[in-house]
């Protein structure tokens, strides 16, 4: 059976109108994505942001009236909002596929490094006695396939090989799903902080570890401000994005302790020079950029005492 598709270009003040006025037409689906693959910088805490111009999509398993149902769209937006124009709504019949397992064939096993992988959880682990983390795909926090996560994953295998991670407290600022916090933990740190402004990051990164084994008194997770202040860690990676990076220079480098390690990432290459600026004025010593598909990791030492 084919399906009926409608698409909006929409800014973000119209979503929820637009979303209601779909789902009380009898949309089975609503998805939102980026219409210019912009990043979505820093929100306030438990809020949830879209894009400058975001992409709204509704899916629908009825395919008769559609005129009057984009009539009756067009009649219950100028009840609303009077005055203002009812975003463009264009539409498309669908062929009817196995859209789940489609979507699910597009994520395979990923090997991060040399000993990790991250496996969803419907696939069996490509080598069984590596290091796997077993994460879904989800809406948002990361999930190892951006190249930001992907750098970082690399790097924390990558030191647990050659400077020692085993044993140490690792500290990840902007958790998200709690993949970085995670695999160092897999990895063989013997505790790790993860901290995040949205509770929804919170809440994903203690079902992940859940997911993983990770026992709750090897993970805390909090709230930025609920940090210790003069808490420093021998390992801290931030994977969030050049602004508040800058921000929270101060903050996240501060954590960092006496001759430890840091990552950096959520970092365009044209904004990988005024991070490296902002850390080495605080002392840090920091690498040549690691740069990925136009993304760039940083990383440093804070020197011995």
């Amino acid at each position: 059976m084919p399906w009926l598709q409608l698409t909006a270009r929409i800014i973000p003040e119209q979503a929820e109108l637009l979303e209601e006025l779909l789902l009380a037409e009898g949309a089975t689906a609503i998805t939102l994505q980026d219409a210019h693959d912009d990043p979505v910088f820093e929100p306030e805490r438990g809020t949830t942001p879209l894009w400058n111009e975001t992409i709204l999509t509704g899916l629908y398993d009825d395919l008769e009236g559609l005129e009057g149902m984009l009539e009756r769209l067009a009649a219950a937006w100028a009840e609303t909002l009077p005055g203002e124009p009812c975003p463009e709504i264009q539409h498309e019949l669908l062929a009817d596929r196995d859209w789940e397992r489609e979507w699910m064939e597009d994520f395979q096993p990923l090997r991060m490094g040399q000993r990790l992988w991250i496996v969803p959880s419907w696939h069996r682990p490509p080598e069984p006695d590596a290091i796997n983390l077993h994460l879904d795909p989800g809406l948002a926090f990361g999930t190892g396939t951006h190249p930001t996560t992907a750098l970082c994953l690399e790097w924390l295998d990558a030191l647990a090989l050659t400077d020692g991670l085993t044993g140490c407290e690792v500290l990840d600022v902007g958790c998200g799903s709690g993949i970085l916090a995670i695999a160092a933990l897999k990895l063989g740190a013997s505790h790790a902080t993860g901290t995040d402004i949205d509770p929804q990051a919170l809440q994903a990164s203690r079902d992940n570890a859940e997911r993983n084994g990770i026992d709750e008194s090897a993970f805390t997770l909090c709230y930025p401000e609920q940090l210790e202040a003069g808490h420093v860690f021998p390992v801290v990676v931030a994977n969030i994005l050049a602004g508040p990076l800058i921000e929270l220079a101060s903050m996240i480098a501060g954590h960092v302790a006496p001759g430890g390690h840091l990552a950096l990432s959520g970092i365009l290459e044209r904004q990988a020079d005024e991070v490296l600026e902002a850390y080495r004025a605080l002392g840090m010593i920091m690498d040549e950029p690691e740069t990925r598909e136009g993304w760039v990791r940083l990383s440093g030492r804070r020197p011995p005492a």
